[in-house]
């Protein structure tokens, strides 16, 4: 019976159905994360204009992560109920609100106002746990590495706004920048709402959003990627906030300079993502997992030299960005072969905050370890190489090619 209906669903989706709507899906995605790294890249220009000293500008970079981290465990258990295509509006015109917000308190110049706003800020950070359910729903079980890493690659939204922001700043001013921004969540909003479309394959699940939790909780397959998620996506988060400050502490480059750089390491990572989900589908995503964790290990020891710029330090940098890029293409890759497909939204929502949480606490390490005086963060990339040579090893020896969907 079940296998009649799946085949008759698949023989409702046609190629462009499922081009358009992954497209549109990482169209949303983008944006929505381009407001939510609004505050990483003028995080040297609040930190002149208010006064901060290091732990307090590492705190504001952080604060929005914390909640689009978290807020991406009852999205992602809503839109097992609601669908992706009314989530993902509804995120698009509920982040314009913090845009604007963030916009009033940097013009007060007020830190507590900018603290709080900010926070509010992360909900742009929860559209992960909508698109890829959504699009799972989409693609049959053999191409979903490639569907969820094209998806993921919206991640690059962080590299137009550490490109664009500081840019955008300077050109059109401060007030202006976030003005275009929220215009823009706006017209995504629209263009969702009236041309996306839920998979025919998808059915709401009805079911109580905590009892959902509590089920997926219960799952092996949610905590094991959680913790992959955690070190990989939450490397490459804490790399593109983080990296504007890093260089103008070691380099000395100025915001914009900066903020090109960081875009740089962004794009990297944005093209290996869909890499690692094909990866995955081809050669299996522990071994791209694998990949993606020995080599950043030792590119944290490479950082940690300090080579000189740009070409030597810059092909640091971007070969990190290619590693924690595969390994998130690799653990979602993970996900939608092992979690049970009306569970999907559920388990994504967890994994995904623990990616965001992951990401959440080392731009606060790196703060609380720089070393002004030799303008050094060795210790904080030295702690970055040891977590990822224990995920590697709990990868390799931890995880068995077959898991029991409960335990």
């Amino acid at each position: 019976m079940s296998q009649s209906h799946t085949a008759s669903g698949a023989a409702m989706i046609d190629k462009s159905s499922q081009t358009r709507n992954l497209l549109l899906a990482l169209l949303a995605f983008t944006i929505t994360f381009w407001a939510w790294n609004l505050i990483a890249p003028l995080g040297v220009r609040y930190m002149q204009e208010l006064g901060l000293d290091a732990n307090q500008r590492s705190l504001l970079i952080a604060t929005p992560v914390l909640v689009g981290s978290l807020g991406r465990i009852p999205i992602g258990a809503l839109t097992d109920r609601f669908g992706g295509r009314v989530m993902f509006t509804v995120m698009l015109f509920a982040s314009i609100v913090p845009v604007l917000l963030v916009c009033l308190a940097g013009t007060m110049q007020s830190f507590v106002l900018l603290m709080v706003f900010s926070f509010l800020l992360g909900i742009a950070g929860t559209t992960f746990a909508i698109g890829i359910p959504f699009v799972n729903a989409w693609f049959e079980k053999p191409r979903r590495g490639f569907a969820t890493g094209v998806f993921g690659a919206g991640m690059g939204g962080t590299a137009l706004s550490a490109f664009f922001t500081p840019r955008m700043v300077n050109t059109f001013g401060y007030v202006t920048t976030h003005l275009i921004i929220a215009v823009a969540l706006a017209v995504v909003g629209v263009i969702i709402w009236t041309m996306m479309r839920d998979s025919p394959l998808w059915s709401p699940n009805t079911a109580p959003v905590l009892p959902k939790l509590a089920a997926a909780a219960k799952l092996g397959v949610t905590w094991q990627m959680a913790f992959l998620y955690a070190v990989t996506f939450g490397g490459f988060v804490a790399f593109s906030t983080y990296l504007p400050t890093y260089l103008k502490d070691v380099y000395e480059f100025d915001l914009t300079g900066a903020g090109t750089r960081t875009a740089g390491f962004a794009i990297a990572a944005v093209i290996a993502r869909p890499v690692g989900g094909i990866l995955s589908d081809r050669i299996g995503p522990k071994a791209v997992l694998m990949i993606s964790l020995t080599g950043a290990a030792v590119m944290a020891i490479v950082i940690s030299l300090k080579l000189p710029p740009e070409l030597l330090a810059g092909s640091a940098f971007v070969l990190m960005a290619v590693f924690l890029g595969l390994g998130t293409g690799g653990v979602f890759a993970w996900v939608a072969q092992l979690a049970p497909a009306e569970k999907v939204g559920t388990v994504t929502g967890i994994v995904g905050a623990a990616g965001g949480l992951g990401g959440y606490f080392p731009p606060l390490v790196m703060g609380a370890t720089y070393n002004e005086a030799t303008h050094s963060y060795t210790i904080g990339l030295i702690l970055l190489c040891i977590t990822a040579l224990i995920t590697l090893a709990y990868t390799t020896f931890g995880i068995k090619k077959k898991q029991g969907s409960a335990h």
